[in-house]
This record gives structure tokens, C-alpha cells and sequence, in this order.
């Protein structure tokens, strides 16, 4: 553990309450100090629920670290089964809370409530966020439903949790072999595994995926964690395949149900169009079907991005340099789009989900990028400086580093900000899902093209920001054109003298701030400039301004590196040509 200003996934606990937030009639005991209730903002604020998460914090103070926390527990625990009444209870400790070593799970088998009480242990120094949500989703799993006889011998049955108890006579756990009897009377149906509270669009990645099942003939028995509730937890053996929709969250639990009650799972990702089409075809086996070919092409023509990326507009996107960076699910299948859909070259490929390193490297190799396994913003934005790529595709971090670096960026992956909480219809997965990442990936680069043009005509006689527009005519008043320029010392507070003193021995030049309302520019220039680092002459800044935005700090880089090595302490326009012409070579 470390401190840090960013961190791409809280602490495990975080994704325990992601799963009983997506979840019904189910209520969560956190033994957590009064701070940990932070949580509860990423639910109401960020995701913006109508309601708070199904979570009891027993917000113990520094006082009652002297007393009995484990009766303040127990009280919590008791208090919360009398006045939500929830089908099932989970029960774990914060990190703050885990150091205390009360034993929830104990604690709570001692109360003998009548509905099943499933402890966490989520070891929040050495797990993460996604890691405690599949945690939790499988031992939900684990505990709801009863494990198929025949799936594999008694003798060999795994062995049940230190702390459990059996589901309530009012909600009996059901055994898998149950519906095998019936399977061949109805058409296939499935579970769709993996969304929770605060995923990335999970909400209209389940409508996209049901939907497009439903069409080709497969019903959806359970959405979990995601609307479900612990009675229909423990009826997920109903199903004849599991489609696993994020394995960061569940993996787990799909891999449980294959082994205990011979539920095969899907591996496909239904992201871009030739996803999607796998995805299809491993669907339909699954379910023996046989799928007419035209009925895939029919649900295919919703699919516009396609042609889009056919199209002559989209020419001058091909082979434009794109940084993918989130969670391994989306970050693996933005590359994968991007490269065979798109025509994008993908230049670095990187995830925070170390589980999923292998994954990562593999891809990276076959598409002859860089990967990067980390969970260190600094590290990810020293990796994209370093590439310079034309996009970044990442999460709501590298939305911020890509700005600072003037570089257009997409979010493709929590972690994000509200606005990636949209109020409208706007899935990743699916036919309609490529269509929705398509115009958020290729739209940032339209509006660079836009903004370079723009820059480039700025200074034109008659486009210039002091020109009136053409349809009020000649007559109209002509915007006067000024310039001033406004010098800031490093530190005004201090005198003259030891302003110049200490800037001399730093090697920092002054701030100079040039606005000309004619042109509407602002420069700023030789800000912190180091002495020893070459300097760029003005009519040099003024080209180097014609270069497009989103590749010009590339330029400038390529140009420093090249007036060091060449032992320049200026920088001209010949300079920057000259260096142009060297890395060309």
C-alpha cells in the first residue's frame, strides 16, 4: 500500500459493495471506521443511483478501540437484519477495520440469524477492487447454489466455508441437476456473468447482449450480479451456459459453475463487430444452434461503423498511432478493434489488472506494441509521453494525461467520472456498441483536424478573429486589433536582486505571457526553461505552430533531442526543418 493522489481500484471492500450495490435483498455489514463511509459517494455521486448502497458501516471511533468493537459488531449486524429484512447477508472488514482482527465472520455465525450470513476475507493490503468484487460474486456462488451430484464424486466435493450457514427454508438453494430433465422441452437460456454497481456501461452492455440472444434464439435466465437477488443467485443452474461478460469479475464464479454443475462459459467478448460475430458463433454452439448466415448479416447491418471505417472520410485515420490503456477486459478488445476494425496501429497496450498480464504481452507481441502492466498513473504518462501516440484510449486518468500532453483521448474503461455515466443508451458490447465507439474514438481526432485548420487560418486577412462576419457587410465595425505583453517574476515576492540571483543559479528564465487579441493567441513561453536546454526563437515557435496540434508536441521533442545532440543552444526555423529531415531518415 502506498499514498497516492490517483489509484485506478480502491481496496477490496470496495468491489464487495460494488456486488451488493447491483444486487436485491441483499445487505452488507462492513466493520469500518467512520471515514470508510467515503464509499457510499461513488454510488450517489458518480453513478448517480437514486439510492444508497445496501451497506451497514459499524463506524467505530477511536474511543471504542478501548472497549468491546466486537459487541458494537454484532449489534450493527443485528440492527441491519431487523430493519432491512434482506434475503442474505454478507459480512467482512474494511482495511482500517481489518487490522482490529474482530472476526466478522464469527461474530455473525454467533447471532444465528435464520438467512444465509457469507463472510468475506478480503485481504485488503495485498487485493484489490476487482479482485474483492469476483471475490464476493463467487462466494455468493459458491454458498447459493448447491453443487451438482453427478458434476464430480461426493468424496470429492469441495469442502464448505469455516463460517456458513444454509440457505433459508423460505429461499432452499437449488441443485443443478434439477432442470437437466426439462432443457430439450424450451429453447436455450443462459446467464449473463460479470456486471455490477459502478461497472463501465454494464448496464447497456446487458440490454445490448439480451437483446441480441434474444434474436438468435437464446433466452436469458439471470443477470448477476447486477439486478439479481440472492433466491435467483441460487437458481443460476437453471441455465445451459454461462456468457461471461467481464471475467475480471466473473471468472470465478463461471468457473465454479462449470466444474459443479457442468455450465460451460464463453470466452468471446462482444466488443467491435468481428467480436461480436465470434461472440455469435460461440453462442450458438454452446446452444446448438445452426444459425443461418443471413440471419447474422441482418443483425450485422445495425453495425454502421463498419462502413464508416471503409469509408474515403475515414482514410486519413488509417495507421494514426493510438495508446490503449484500463482494465483488461476493454483494454484487450479496444486494441484488438482498433487495429482490425478501425485500421488504427497500436503503439502501447497496457492494463492495471495484473491477473491479466499474460493476456496483455501476448497481444502486445502480435501486434508489435509495447505493454505496460501497471497501476502507476506516473509510469502510464511517462509511457505516453514517451511514444507520442495520436490517440490514447484509457481510462478517466488518461483523459487528464492525454490533456495535459494536448493529445486527443476516449474513455474506454473504469475507472471514470460522472459524465461516463450517461443518462442515455450508450453500450460498448454489441453491433450497436461498435457503432457508440467508433464516434467516441474517432471524434476526438475529427476535432483535432478541426482545431488545427482553425489554427492555421487564424493569421489569415480574412478569417482573422478581428473580422466582422461576412453576412453583416462591409459596414460593420472592425474589431480593433492590440497586443500587449505581461511579464510575471518567479517569485514577486522577492526582490530584484535576489529574483535575479536565484533565477541565475537555477538556470530559470521569467514567464513571459503574449496575448494578441487580434489573432486570439496566447504563448507562453520559456516557462522553467532550464540554461543548459536550447532555446526556441520566435518565428521557430511560430512554425512549429503550423504543425497539427496532436503530433506537435512529438515535433517539438524530436526537435530538442535533435539541437542537443547537435550542441545548439537555439533553436531556428532551419533548426526545426533540419531535425525534420533527420528523423525522417
Amino acid at each position: 500500500m502506498k499514498l497516492a493522489v490517483w489509484t485506478y481500484e480502491g481496496p477490496p471492500h470496495v468491489g464487495a459493495m460494488r456486488v451488493a450495490t447491483g444486487m436485491r435483498s441483499l445487505h452488507y455489514v462492513l466493520h469500518a471506521p467512520q471515514g470508510d463511509t467515503y464509499a457510499d459517494l461513488l454510488f450517489t455521486m458518480i453513478e448517480r443511483r437514486n439510492q444508497r448502497p445496501p451497506v451497514t458501516y459499524t463506524t467505530f471511533q477511536a474511543r471504542d478501540l478501548g472497549s468491546d468493537t466486537a459487541a458494537l459488531f454484532k449489534r450493527a449486524t443485528q440492527e441491519a437484519f431487523e430493519r432491512f429484512a434482506p434475503q442474505a447477508m454478507i459480512v467482512g472488514a474494511s482495511c482500517t477495520g481489518e487490522l482490529i482482527q474482530d472476526d466478522p465472520a464469527g461474530l455473525a455465525l454467533a447471532l444465528q440469524l435464520p438467512i444465509p450470513v457469507i463472510p468475506l476475507e478480503l485481504p485488503s493490503y495485498q487485493k484489490k477492487e476487482n479482485w474483492g468484487a469476483a471475490e464476493t460474486f463467487y462466494q455468493l456462488v459458491r454458498h447459493l447454489v448447491k453443487a451438482r451430484a453427478q458434476a464430480k464424486p461426493q468424496h470429492d466435493a469441495e469442502p464448505a466455508a469455516e463460517h456458513s450457514t444454509e440457505v433459508s427454508a423460505e429461499h432452499p438453494a437449488v441443485s443443478c441437476a434439477e432442470y437437466s430433465a426439462e432443457s430439450s422441452a424450451r429453447r436455450p437460456r443462459c446467464n449473463l456473468l460479470g456486471p455490477t454497481a459502478l461497472g463501465f456501461r454494464h448496464r447497456d452492455d446487458v440490454k445490448e447482449i439480451s437483446g441480441l440472444l434474444n434474436a438468435i434464439g437464446i433466452d436469458v435466465q439471470t443477470v448477476a450480479p447486477l439486478g439479481a437477488d440472492p433466491q435467483a443467485i441460487s437458481r443460476l443452474g437453471e441455465a445451459d451456459f454461462n456468457v461471461l461478460m467481464y471475467p475480471e469479475l466473473g471468472l470465478q464464479a463461471a468457473q465454479w459453475l462449470q466444474k459443479n454443475c457442468a455450465q460451460p462459459f464463453t470466452k468471446e467478448i462482444p466488443i467491435g463487430i468481428k467480436g461480436t460475430k465470434r461472440f455469435i458463433d460461440e453462442v450458438a454452439g454452446l446452444a446448438g444452434l445452426d444459425l443461418d448466415p443471413s440471419q447474422i448479416e441482418s443483425l450485422s447491418a445495425a453495425a454502421r461503423s463498419g462502413w464508416y471505417a471503409r469509408s474515403v472520410d475515414s482514410n486519413y485515420l488509417h495507421g494514426k498511432r493510438v495508446f490503449v490503456f484500463g482494465d483488461a477486459t476493454h483494454a484487450l478488445a479496444a486494441a484488438r478493434m482498433a487495429s482490425e476494425e478501425i485500421g488504427l496501429q497500436v503503439v502501447g497496450i497496457g492494463t492495471y489488472s495484473r491477473e491479466w498480464a499474460r493476456e496483455i504481452r501476448s497481444l502486445a507481441e502480435s501486434l508489435g506494441a509495447v505493454a505496460l502492466i501497471s497501476d502507476d498513473y506516473l509510469e502510464v504518462e511517462r509511457a505516453i509521453d514517451e511514444l507520442q501516440p495520436e490517440l490514447v484510449l484509457g481510462t478517466q486518468m488518461e483523459r487528464h494525461i492525454a490533456k495535459r500532453l494536448r493529445i486527443p483521448c476516449a474513455v474506454i474503461s473504469a475507472p471514470v467520472h460522472v459524465q461516463d455515466y450517461p443518462s442515455r443508451y450508450s453500450p460498448q458490447m454489441g453491433f450497436e456498441g461498435s457503432n457508440v465507439l467508433f464516434d467516441t474514438w474517432i471524434h476526438p481526432l475529427m476535432m483535432g483536424l478541426e482545431e488545427h485548420l482553425l489554427a492555421m487560418f487564424r493569421e489569415d486577412f480574412e478569417f482573422h478573429d478581428g473580422q466582422s462576419p461576412s453576412h453583416l457587410g462591409t459596414g460593420a465595425t472592425q474589431a480593433q486589433s492590440r497586443s500587449f505583453s505581461v511579464s510575471q517574476s518567479q517569485n514577486s515576492s522577492m526582490s530584484e536582486s535576489q529574483t535575479g540571483s536565484t533565477s541565475q543559479s537555477q538556470g530559470l528564465a521569467e514567464n513571459t505571457v503574449q496575448i494578441d487579441l487580434a489573432n486570439g493567441t496566447v504563448a507562453e513561453r520559456a516557462v522553467q526553461q532550464s540554461a543548459n536546454e536550447p532555446i526556441w526563437e520566435v518565428d521557430a515557435e511560430q512554425e512549429l505552430k503550423k504543425i497539427p496540434f496532436f503530433v506537435r508536441g512529438k515535433a517539438r521533442k524530436n526537435t530538442e533531442l535533435f539541437a542537443r545532440n547537435q550542441g545548439l543552444s537555439r533553436i531556428t526555423i532551419k533548426t526545426l526543418y533540419d531535425a525534420k529531415a533527420h528523423f525522417a531518415r
